[in-house]
């Protein structure tokens, strides 16, 4: 008899331990494009207000040096669902699609194998044919797509488009099964088309100019970047002080679209009351020059060009840790290996990424000190091939095209606008080969790099 009660008791333990276990979380990707990492009102900017990206970044964690490994959009959404560098997942170009051992490793694959929900909208940004195969529900296209959508004889904004999709998606998903959504949206990308709503905002405001955005900034900068793509987009773009101001304040309120259109998502995330079992990212492809020395969009391994924003809202984190700011060094890679890592699958060994699951938990682990960089798609010769290694404190960048090679040094702690090259000052001549053998040794361990196949 005490041997029967012995074994009832032990089954009401594990069912009860069963019933304890909390489902699978679900996962929504939130990914914008060309946005920098300052223009959020939680990451300080000094005019737009975001307050529904805010309040992720309230109720999960702010990573505040994000970074992408490649700065434009087909490299950098490779980078997201796979966690490989370029010269790992293969797509050096806006035509080359992923390998099909590579998309199968990819976290949207992996999930559905385990038994999630999938799906996908808006600029997938790659190459190929659409991989419809890996998503329950796909709407997404591979190459830039429009602002504006004719839904029902309706013109309706891409945000806003993309915001009904994964209502549609999220209500249609059934209890029980977990579900990955990833949304990409379109802005803040060129042509930079707000949405109607946001047509009058900042419009008595003055854009704050950065301290880089000067004649005396542009005339620092090598030939072959002064006469790069970079330089002929501004000039087209906003060439005078006041057009400057109104390039700048369209694409705030594109990101202002965004918020809304986030805001929206989660409030029906709130309302079928799956905000606790959900995990949320946000971040966008790359970064943004806007204006600093007089450049526009990205590509290079500036700051501006290479800083993301970063949120990662994790409910089932203790309270505790709800809100922090993390400041280790962070890959667009680590994405992929987060969130397989967050739902409990393994991660494939070529993911070049790391799960930031222990710096959200607060765990003391051995962090990376330093990253490689690489841009190769050199668009007709008109953006320069770049590489080289970031450290917490500096940074060193060549461009191998020109002969002999142009190399730039920079301390980060001294000089975060990276206003003085140093690869030249005698004085750091040590610290140059330091940066330099760390740079070799990076290449070293990697293939060679993926060359563009065709322009877009």
């Amino acid at each position: 008899m005490r041997c029967l009660f012995a074994i009832v008791c032990s089954l009401i333990v594990v069912s009860t331990a069963r019933a304890e276990t909390p489902p699978r979380p679900n996962i929504l990707i939130l990914f914008t494009d060309d946005q920098r990492a300052d223009c959020l009102s939680c990451a300080g900017h000094p005019l737009l207000k975001t307050p529904h990206i805010d309040g992720l970044a309230k109720d999960g964690t702010l990573f505040r040096n994000a970074f992408v490994t490649t700065s434009i959009c087909c490299i950098s959404r490779a980078s997201l669902i796979t966690g490989r560098l370029c010269r790992h997942h293969q797509v050096g170009d806006f035509a080359t699609p992923l390998p099909p051992a590579v998309l199968a490793s990819s976290f949207p694959a992996l999930l559905k194998q385990a038994g999630y929900r999938t799906g996908c909208f808006g600029k997938w940004g790659i190459g190929g044919p659409p991989p419809k195969e890996m998503f329950d529900v796909w709407d997404a296209w591979g190459g830039q797509g429009d602002f504006f959508h004719n839904v029902d004889g309706q013109k309706v904004h891409n945000s806003e488009w993309l915001a009904r999709r994964a209502e549609e998606f999220v209500r249609s998903c059934k209890p029980g099964q977990p579900f990955c959504l990833i949304v990409h949206y379109k802005s803040p990308h060129d042509p930079y088309l707000p949405d109607p709503r946001d047509a009058a905002l900042f419009k008595d405001d003055k854009i704050p100019v950065p301290k880089t955005a000067s004649r005396a900034a542009y005339e620092k900068l090598p030939d072959f970047i002064r006469n790069s793509e970079g330089y002929l987009r501004a000039q087209k773009s906003h060439p005078t002080p006041e057009s400057y101001q109104e390039f700048v304040k369209q694409y705030l309120r594109c990101i202002a679209g965004v918020d809304r259109s986030v805001g929206k998502i989660l409030g029906v995330l709130d309302e079928l009351q799956l905000k606790d079992d959900t995990a949320v990212v946000y971040s966008s492809d790359n970064g943004f020059f806007l204006g600093e020395r007089g450049l526009s969009h990205k590509w290079l391994m500036h700051e501006e060009s290479i800083r993301v924003p970063l949120i990662v809202r994790y409910p089932r984190l203790h309270a505790e840790r709800r809100g922090q700011r993390l400041t280790p060094l962070v890959l667009n890679i680590d994405i992929a290996p987060t969130v397989l890592d967050l739902v409990g699958v393994k991660t494939p060994n070529k993911m070049d990424g790391r799960s930031l699951k222990p710096l959200l938990e607060g765990q003391r682990v051995e962090w990376r000190n330093d990253f490689f960089y690489e841009h190769h798609f050199h668009y007709g010769g008109k953006i320069p091939r770049t590489e080289g290694v970031r450290t917490a404190d500096w940074k060193y960048i060549t461009y191998f095209d020109v002969q002999p090679a142009y190399e730039e040094l920079y301390d980060l702690a001294k000089d975060p606008h990276e206003e003085h090259n140093l690869a030249a000052e005698p004085a750091y001549r040590e610290r140059l080969a330091t940066m330099r053998a760390l740079y070799k040794q990076h290449v070293g361990k990697l293939p060679p790099p993926v060359l563009p196949a065709k322009k877009p």
